[in-house]
C-alpha cells in the first residue's frame, strides 16, 4: 500500500461568546482545526487532527508513494521533520486510522486493548468565581462524572484556592478534584514571570488539604529538582508532560522521576506511538500515564485509543466546561463525542479511529 495524497482541510469555528481560556491571556473569539486526509493506492482514507499542521506543505513530498503501515518508519519521518518545523503527529493519527482499518480493529486493540472505556474528568478550562465553580462540579457530578480538573491563575491564587474549597465542600470527599497551574509552558507572547517554588509549595499545601488528587504543571519544565520538593514537602502528587516536544525531552523527565503522572498529548507532544513508550516507562517505575487531549474531538479520540490499549487512568481527560467549552464547540466537524451515564468515555468499536466525519460541518467552516 502507497499513500498516494495528503490534503490539509482549513476550518475554523466562530465562538460568540468567546471562550476565557484560563492559560491564554488572549479571549478566543474562534477555534481553529486542521483535518488531515490521507488517501491510499488500496482506497482506504485515514483522518487526523490535533494541532494546525502550519508549513507541512514543504515536508508531503516526504510521505508521499512510502507505506502507511510501516509506522515506526512514519514516525521516525515525523520526527526529523518537528526538528524543523511545527508539530505534525496529527498525520500519525491519520495514518492509525488506516492501519486500524486494514487490520479491521479499532487502533486502541493495536495499542494493546486493555480497556474499552475509561473514567473520565471534566477538564475545566475557564476561571469561574467560587460560587460558580461549585455549581460546575455539582453539574459534572449529575452527568456521570466522578472527577474534575479546576483551573487556578496564577495572579489569582486566593480565588483559586476558594473555588476548589467551594467545590470540595459541594460535591463532597468521593468526588476527585485535580488542580492545573499551567505553568509548564506559556502561549506566545505571554511573558510574564513563573510563580516562585515557594509560593507553589504553600499553594500545594493548602490543596492538599483539600484532598486535591494531584496539581499539574506547577512549574517551568526545566524546574525539575522545584516539582520533586513540592512532591516530598507537601505529600501532593505532580503532573505534568503535556506540550513536552521531542521524546529524549520525556525521556529525561522520566529518568529524573520529575512527575507521578506522565501526560503528553498524542496529537501535540510525542505521538501515538512514542506515547504508548512513555506509558511502558513510567508504568514500569510504577508512576502514571494518562495523555492531556485538549484539542479537538479528533485529537482527543487518537488520545483515548492509545490511553484505552494501555490501560492508563485513573481517569481520562475529558474537556468539558460549559457554556465556554462544550462536546459541540470541541467535535464541531465531527459527531460529537461524550461520556455514558455513568462517567465513562467509550472507544469506538469501528476499525481505525472510529470518528464520523460531519462533512456539512467541514464545508460550512472550512476556510
Amino acid at each position: 500500500m502507497k499513500i498516494t495524497a495528503i490534503s490539509l482541510t482549513r476550518l475554523v469555528l466562530p465562538l460568540d461568546p468567546p471562550f476565557n481560556a484560563a492559560w491564554d491571556p488572549e479571549p478566543r473569539r474562534s477555534f481553529p482545526a486542521t483535518l488531515v486526509t490521507v488517501e491510499t493506492d488500496a482506497g482506504v482514507v485515514g483522518y487526523g487532527s490535533g494541532d494546525t499542521m502550519d508549513g507541512f506543505e514543504a515536508y508531503e513530498h516526504l510521505f508521499l508513494g512510502t507505506d502507511p503501515m510501516q509506522i515506526l518508519n512514519q514516525v521516525r519521518r515525523i520526527e526529523t521533520i518537528n526538528f524543523h518545523g511545527g508539530r505534525y503527529w496529527p498525520l500519525e493519527a491519520a495514518l492509525w486510522d488506516i492501519i486500524g482499518q486494514v487490520a479491521g480493529l479499532p487502533v486502541s486493540v493495536l495499542f494493546g486493548g486493555s480497556r474499552d472505556r475509561l473514567p473520565a474528568y471534566a477538564s475545566s478550562g475557564e476561571l469561574k468565581a467560587p460560587e460558580a465553580r461549585a455549581e460546575a462540579a455539582l453539574h459534572a457530578q449529575a452527568l456521570g462524572f466522578r472527577a474534575m480538573k479546576i483551573r487556578i491563575a496564577r495572579d489569582r491564587l486566593t480565588e483559586g484556592i476558594a473555588s476548589v474549597r467551594a467545590a470540595r465542600e459541594a460535591v463532597g470527599p468521593e468526588f476527585e478534584l485535580m488542580v492545573d497551574l499551567n505553568q509548564m509552558w506559556r502561549m506566545s507572547g505571554d511573558i510574564e514571570a513563573a510563580l516562585p517554588l515557594a509560593k507553589v509549595q504553600r499553594l500545594a499545601a493548602e490543596l492538599a488539604e483539600l484532598g486535591v488528587l494531584w496539581l499539574e504543571e506547577p512549574l517551568p519544565q526545566v524546574d525539575v529538582a522545584g516539582a520533586r520538593r513540592v512532591r516530598t514537602q507537601t505529600g501532593m502528587q505532580v503532573s505534568g508532560g503535556e506540550m513536552v516536544r521531542t521524546m529524549p525531552e520525556m525521556l529525561a523527565l522520566i529518568e529524573a522521576d520529575a512527575f507521578d503522572v506522565y501526560q503528553p498529548d498524542v496529537a501535540l507532544a510525542v505521538g501515538m506511538y512514542r506515547a504508548r513508550q512513555v506509558a511502558d516507562a513510567v508504568g514500569q517505575r510504577h508512576r502514571l500515564f494518562t495523555p492531556h487531549t485538549w484539542s479537538n474531538g479528533l485529537g482527543l479520540l487518537a488520545n483515548l485509543h492509545v490511553a484505552a490499549g494501555v490501560d492508563a487512568g485513573p481517569f481520562f481527560e475529558f474537556p468539558f466546561d460549559p457554556p465556554g467549552w462544550t462536546p459541540e464547540r470541541r467535535d464541531f466537524f465531527m459527531e460529537p463525542i461524550q461520556i455514558d451515564a455513568v462517567g465513562d468515555v467509550v472507544v469506538p468499536d469501528r476499525p481505525g479511529l472510529g470518528a464520523t466525519i460531519d462533512w456539512d460541518a467541514v464545508r460550512r467552516f472550512t476556510v
